[in-house]
């Protein structure tokens, strides 16, 4: 029974997987095609990016809770059998999000100059992220909104919607980007104004078939405060778990940018493919989500464990593929980036040392996936705060250790802050206490 059982399993994961994993790694191409096109242009314009990027990675990254909050919420209800519902709360996410987005805009614009110059104090630089920033915020209510329609179909048991949503806006915006900066002769801010459009027009795609959802099923549309509090304050602990993260992450950029310009912009390529290929390896997380709140919704803690079994069997599967693609081609991906032999050769070290790490990179972003599917915030966000605390003195420190700057920081990275990730993540997986059933937690 055991075999046609994890066939059956397998078969679902890969119907929810798939296209994950293709949107998944579309999203991050946003920041790939402006590294693309703006690192051509020259390094001062690369390394103003890799600040802006990092500026609005943390804002848009701190609101995933609204996309894995409500994926998970979505589920259980879908499990449980109330698809009414299930949408319902759906849109209050999506109307949580419009409110912290206008938020979040409003004070981006107003600290802009301080967020830039907190990060670099390089003129150029600072110049260039400025230039970006001051188009890429208005994007920020559309990404979000974009977060919180995924949740909801995520927790649906769709993935392929938000696959086409992705791969249209990310073909815009190579196509906007390039006429903008490179036809319309407007730099940097070019990108930033490509991305934007691409990202309102996939916001207002999703919303289509969201509204379009729930008026057949004779959901609320409608604000309600009280929903949005409820979602707001149920999304905290996600919002904790995701600030250590972004933390850690911001961390490794102060470090780097403290190595000087070319470490900042070999960090800058060395993360943004890290992303890239973390959002590929999250695809299999987000079947984790969307399959354990469905399966504890409606009661199997059994079909549950299964699940989990199944799920770190492909993500650590999945992280030596990429692991071994990304150190096969290290030598050559510095050059599609930019002319700079300097970056070229910092860049090279960094990437083998993330190569090595994709493995428990994998196993990390699975059980991550199903402690948020199971609604089991509060541990997630100790365990991050456990993790920053033990990772940030080796981080800060990494400049001295043997060797170029740049490799102490990947290994503390890899060997501290993903090791731990994995040793929290790993111990609540093999107790009972995170699962629990029913239509909410």
């Amino acid at each position: 029974m055991r075999r046609p059982a994890n066939r059956e399993l397998d078969r679902e994961i890969r119907r929810l997987a798939v296209p994950a994993f293709l949107a998944l790694i579309a999203e991050p191409l946003y920041l790939l095609a402006d590294a693309a096109i703006i690192g051509h242009l020259g390094t001062p314009q690369l390394a103003g990016l890799g600040i802006a990027g990092a500026i609005l990675q943390t804002v848009v990254g701190l609101c995933v809770f609204l996309a894995y909050g409500t994926t998970a919420a979505v589920a259980r209800l879908l499990g449980a059998g109330d698809l009414r519902a299930a949408l319902s709360q759906g849109m209050d996410g999506i109307w949580l999000a419009a409110v912290i987005g206008v938020l979040a805009t409003a004070l981006g614009l107003v600290l802009l100059g301080p967020l830039v110059t907190a990060f670099v104090a390089d003129a150029a630089t600072a110049a260039h992220a400025i230039d970006y920033l001051a188009w890429a915020l208005w994007g920020i209510v559309p990404l979000l909104v974009v977060l919180a329609g995924t949740g909801i179909l995520r927790g649906l048991q769709d993935t392929r919607t938000p696959l086409y949503v992705a791969v249209g806006g990310n073909a815009l915006n190579v196509v906007l980007s390039l006429a903008l900066v490179h036809g319309a002769g407007l730099g940097i801010a070019g990108a930033a104004i490509g991305t934007v459009v691409a990202q309102s027009l996939s916001a207002l795609g999703l919303l289509v078939v969201v509204v379009r959802a729930a008026r057949r099923e004779g959901a609320r549309l409608a604000p309600v405060p009280l929903g949005i509090l409820r979602a707001g304050r149920a999304g905290v602990p996600l919002l904790v778990r995701t600030l250590t993260l972004r933390a850690s992450l911001l961390l490794t950029t102060v470090v780097a940018t403290g190595a000087g310009t070319t470490s900042l912009a070999a960090h800058q390529l060395a993360m943004t493919l890290w992303g890239f290929l973390a959002f590929a390896l999250d695809a299999i997380a987000i079947a984790a989500q969307a399959l354990t709140g469905r399966s504890l919704g409606a009661g199997e803690i059994e079909q549950t464990r299964r699940i989990t079994a199944r799920m770190v069997r492909w993500g650590w599967l999945s992280g030596i593929v990429t692991g071994v693609g990304l150190a096969a081609l290290s030598p050559v991906l510095g050059p599609l980036f930019t002319g700079d032999t300097a970056v070229h050769e910092a860049l090279v070290p960094a990437l083998l040392i993330a190569a090595a790490g994709q493995p428990l990179a994998g196993i990390v972003f699975v059980l991550d996936g199903v402690l948020i599917g199971a609604g089991d915030g509060r541990y997630l966000a100790w365990g991050g705060l456990v993790v920053l605390a033990v990772f940030a003195p080796f981080a800060w420190w990494s400049p001295h250790f043997p060797g170029p700057a740049l490799v102490g920081l990947w290994v503390a990275f890899v060997g501290v802050f993903m090791t731990g990730r994995a040793v929290v993540l790993v111990h609540r997986s093999r107790g009972d206490r995170w699962l629990l059933v029913g239509a909410t937690r």
